[in-house]
């Protein structure tokens, strides 16, 4: 007698295809544009980086989901050699001329120039930058070292000089070859590019 086995196996198997994740991150950065006229003639000109600082950061967050929490401002100073150690991430408007490793050009530290810090206007942000639509222009009265400028903002942010009220949003230094010695009578003008 022939017997017939039929063994019944029975098989399941999944799998899942999951897309690759997408994660959008936006950085702040920004450049600085500065040029310098004596007499009429274009000395010199210099692009260069920032330090957008925690403080900035966190300013700038809160004007992106809460309007107008960054204004008054923005205003550009002019940073001075004077008592220079450092630029951080770290440093805040409440520190300017204390203890951020930098003091400001205008009043107390040379660089002098006339008025205070300057009022910043602005083109239409595209393709992720916001520049200024004009140069913030300082007419140097005394002559000094300057090594970069900042930027303050935000509520109680000034055009006075040495004022520490606000949020400092960014500080640039003057790339190689550094620092830039000014006379009475020049003119530098600073320009900005935010990035995101």
């Amino acid at each position: 007698m022939v017997t017939e086995a039929l063994n019944a196996i029975m098989q399941i198997g999944a799998s899942l295809i999951r897309g690759a994740s997408f994660e959008e991150q936006a950085t702040a950065s920004g450049r600085f544009h500065a040029e310098l006229i004596r007499n009429g003639e274009k000395i010199w000109e210099d692009d260069f980086p920032n330090t957008v600082t925690t403080e900035g950061k966190n300013t700038a967050l809160d004007g992106f989901l809460a309007a107008g929490a960054v204004t008054p401002g923005p205003y550009m100073g002019l940073i001075s050699s004077t008592s220079y150690s450092a630029i951080a991430a770290g440093d805040t408007a409440a520190q300017i001329n204390g203890t951020n490793g930098w003091k400001e050009g205008g009043l107390a530290n040379a660089p002098t120039y006339s008025g205070g810090r300057k009022s910043m206007s602005w083109s239409a942000a595209s393709a992720g930058s916001k520049a200024t639509s004009t140069a913030c222009s300082f007419a140097i009265t005394g002559t000094g070292t300057a090594k970069g400028a900042f930027i303050v903002f935000s509520t109680s942010a000034s055009t006075t000089n040495d004022n520490t009220s606000g949020k400092l949003y960014s500080a640039g230094l003057f790339s190689a070859p550094g620092d830039r010695a000014v006379v009475s009578g020049d003119t530098l003008n600073v320009s900005y590019t935010a990035s995101l």
